[in-house]
């Protein structure tokens, strides 16, 4: 059976650079992203086994309709890597409403539906792994980065939790926190 790995976010930054290891290592990948025509240059850059897909991660149904569609052209899902993300710099005070829910429903939100739909996928093949993408700044904080941070401090609880949740399935949950780094944006 092939090993098919979901990567959301895999068109660019950190989940190109997992990408482009994962497709080094044999496994055949699902580039995921919001947008369809980025997603599917990096799967050709990748070769021909893999594939792309558009989804809004903080919307269930696209969650879902793309685990489904992933399962009909791929495969189940064995290995899932969330690094879908948004990140708006800016103070509290000045930061809209609108800017922290969708920054909220994109990197803590999405990471939590595109978990469950791999759950389910995974329990069925008795077993699986999750790397939820997170940022050490998610528990250092820093100024002008409030609500980014929060969504990634909550990243690192949900995925603990989820670990335990899930470990008796043997399914196992691991969140990195990189470091800030401006070397992920060239990939």
């Amino acid at each position: 059976m092939d090993k098919i790995c979901a990567i959301f976010g895999g068109s660019r930054g950190i989940g190109r650079g997992v990408a482009q290891l994962m497709a080094q290592k044999g496994y055949r990948l699902a580039i995921i992203s919001r947008n369809l025509e980025v997603a599917k240059a990096t799967a050709r850059e990748l070769g021909v086994h893999h594939l792309a897909f558009r989804c809004d991660v903080a919307k269930e149904q696209d969650v879902q309709n793309t685990f489904e569609e992933m399962e009909k052209s791929l495969g189940p899902v064995k290995f899932l890597v969330n690094s879908a993300g948004l990140n708006r710099n800016n103070l509290l005070v000045r930061t809209e409403t609108e800017d922290m829910i969708s920054l909220l429903h994109t990197n803590l939100l999405g990471s939590m539906l595109t978990c469950k739909a791999a759950v389910k996928t995974m329990i069925r093949q008795q077993g699986g792994s999750i790397v939820n993408i997170g940022s050490i700044i998610g528990l250092k904080g820093l100024p002008g980065e409030s609500a980014y941070c929060a969504s990634k401090a909550g990243l690192v609880g949900f995925s603990r939790a989820l670990a335990k949740e899930v470990a008796r399935k043997k399914i196992r949950v691991n969140v990195v926190e990189p470091e800030l780094h401006g070397n992920w944006q060239h990939l």
